[in-house]
């Protein structure tokens, strides 16, 4: 049949093309990661919340109830604090998400028969984890209440009472605009600076400016601080839309919110350059960037607690850029957190930013050398 002459010879030089195209790889690296990320790293029910207790009576009771606590697998004990003070500072600073005040009389009221009053502060800048703690905390009350009312035959002994920081309605777009900035920002840094320098290959102008009297270190800068400077554009209209719609207010200082803005820039446009140096069209630098952002996206605690993944993929989390900037927008936005606060978060961005500009510019130059 002539209609299908040639058929298989077709069938053969697509496969051999197929084969031979570098972005095939990726149609089977994305599914990969997806399956992985999805599987593993999203798990809802969060346990193991850092949790300070400030125990200002040490007696049998308030162990009993610390322990209970405890057990539950939901609260992580990680120290001991002598003030309301303390626990406040830890939950700014986010060392610890739960704090756990037990009041000086707490045993002595319930061996006389009368109401124990417990108070948990809780961080609401993550609703899911504020949710869970909420709920167990005042499940542990409970079941404290139904214990003792055997004995004292009053019927609520233990008075276990939460209190939401920072987000007391948890709402959910406290706890998701505000990382909703990092997520964007290296969305529109990563892809227009990779895409850029790719269509410029593509066009035979990145050579063309090779061989001007152009150096490479002006030629570098003078194609990110275009990029840079969108990129800080794009950031004061999401914190405006964030503040206009949502109704999400900036709590602590916003010079200091767009000056670490501008330090996560740094490794944000780094990557860019990276995919450029390595991806061959525009095709596959889509491709790079889309197996860089689904982790981003997955495992930097923006819509998912980083708490709940196992210690593999915890222990990647680390390495994403955009995970530490999520934790400052949220701490400066929601908690009012200072820099004292928010240093190691810091000294991570400035990591990555002087190791992923030093490496993609060398590569960078050798590309275009």
């Amino acid at each position: 049949m002539n209609m299908f002459r040639g058929f298989w010879a077709v069938i053969y030089k697509e496969m051999i093309q197929v084969r031979r195209d570098p972005s095939t790889r990726f149609v089977f690296l994305i599914p990969l990661f997806q399956m992985i990320i999805f599987g593993y790293a999203i798990d809802m029910d969060v346990q193991h919340i850092a949790t300070v207790v400030c125990d200002m009576d040490q007696s049998v009771e308030s162990r009993l109830i610390v322990a209970q606590m405890a057990n539950t697998r939901t609260f992580d004990i990680t120290g001991e604090v002598a003030s309301e003070r303390d626990i406040r500072r830890q939950i700014v600073a986010g060392t610890a998400k739960v704090g756990i005040i037990i009041p000086g009389d707490y045993g002595a009221k319930l061996l006389r028969g009368e109401q124990a009053t417990v108070q948990v502060l809780v961080d609401g800048s993550d609703s899911s984890v504020a949710n869970n703690a909420v709920q167990t905390s005042r499940g542990v009350g409970m079941l404290q209440s139904l214990q003792r009312a055997g004995v004292s035959g009053q019927l609520l002994p233990v008075d276990v009472r939460q209190r939401v920081l920072f987000n007391p309605d948890l709402i959910s777009a406290n706890f998701y605009v505000p990382a909703l900035v990092g997520i964007i920002l290296q969305i529109v840094t990563v892809f227009l600076t990779a895409f850029a320098i790719v269509r410029e290959r593509e066009r035979g102008t990145l050579e063309q400016l090779s061989v001007t009297p152009v150096s490479r270190s002006a030629l570098i800068l003078g194609k990110l601080v275009p990029y840079a400077i969108i990129g800080m554009i794009q950031t004061i209209f999401v914190l405006l839309l964030m503040r206009c719609l949502f109704g999400v207010v900036i709590e602590g200082d916003v010079f200091l919110l767009l000056a670490l803005s501008v330090l996560f820039l740094l490794p944000a446009l780094a990557m860019g350059i990276l995919i450029s140096t390595i991806a061959f069209n525009q095709a596959e630098a889509m491709q790079m960037g889309m197996l860089i952002m689904l982790p981003s996206i997955l495992l930097s605690g923006f819509a998912f607690p980083r708490e709940t993944m196992p210690l593999p993929i915890y222990a990647l989390s680390f390495g994403i850029p955009v995970t530490y900037y999520v934790q400052i927008l949220r701490g400066i936005i929601l908690r009012g957190a200072g820099l004292w606060a928010l240093w190691p978060q810091t000294l991570a961005l400035a990591g990555f930013a002087v190791v992923l500009v030093v490496a993609s510019s060398v590569r960078f130059q050798k590309r275009i050398g």
